[in-house]
């Protein structure tokens, strides 16, 4: 009797080009090496190798690399490092926020980020299409450190008045050529 192998769905595997550069290199926060250790990453693939360095010192990055080169945990490893770091920030309100541009990549980096930032305490929230509009907006008014959104639900909170954006200290835009095919960075400047 023969046992089929059970399949499951997954992202990219794992790099095969990585770089000789070691997260710890960087000076991250212990949370933060924990996760890249939970998900099994211990050096930089060549888009994080040079984001990193830039993006850590708060400054501006804009990258382009094909999928599965790792673009995810360059922006999500500087989203952890800078919100851990944030002092008197205002109670409930988010300090980050990621823009993708469909629901299913805005899920793809939500599953991400538990991994990634699953030692760092901060509270992470999906807001996009097709999910209860009544109760996200509640874990949005209960405060949240990261929200996670596609852009046509995110702007609907901002105009309702659910969504505040004035802790916001870093943002990402991933996809920013699709968002703008979609018509919608006017709304998200």
């Amino acid at each position: 009797m023969s046992v089929e192998p059970e399949y499951v769905e997954q992202r990219a595997g794992k790099p095969k080009f990585l770089t000789r550069t070691p997260f710890t290199d960087f000076n991250l926060p212990p949370a933060v090496l924990a996760g890249l250790n939970d998900a099994g990453y211990a050096h930089c693939t060549p888009i994080q190798a040079q984001t990193l360095p830039v993006s850590l010192s708060h400054r501006d990055v804009a990258g382009q690399a094909q999928t599965g080169t790792g673009k995810t945990a360059a922006f999500l490893i500087t989203i952890f490092s800078t919100v851990m770091a944030l002092k008197d920030r205002p109670p409930g309100l988010p300090a980050a926020i990621i823009i993708a541009p469909t629901r299913e990549l805005a899920l793809q980096i939500y599953e991400d980020a538990k991994m990634i930032g699953g030692h760092t305490g901060l509270k992470m929230t999906q807001v996009i299409g097709g999910v209860d509009y009544q109760k996200q907006a509640d874990i949005l008014k209960s405060g949240t450190d990261i929200v996670i959104c596609t852009p046509g639900r995110v702007i609907d909170y901002i105009k309702q008045g659910v969504f505040k954006t004035s802790g916001i200290k870093i943002a990402v835009i991933d996809e920013a050529d699709r968002m703008l095919d979609m018509g919608f960075i006017p709304d998200v400047r």
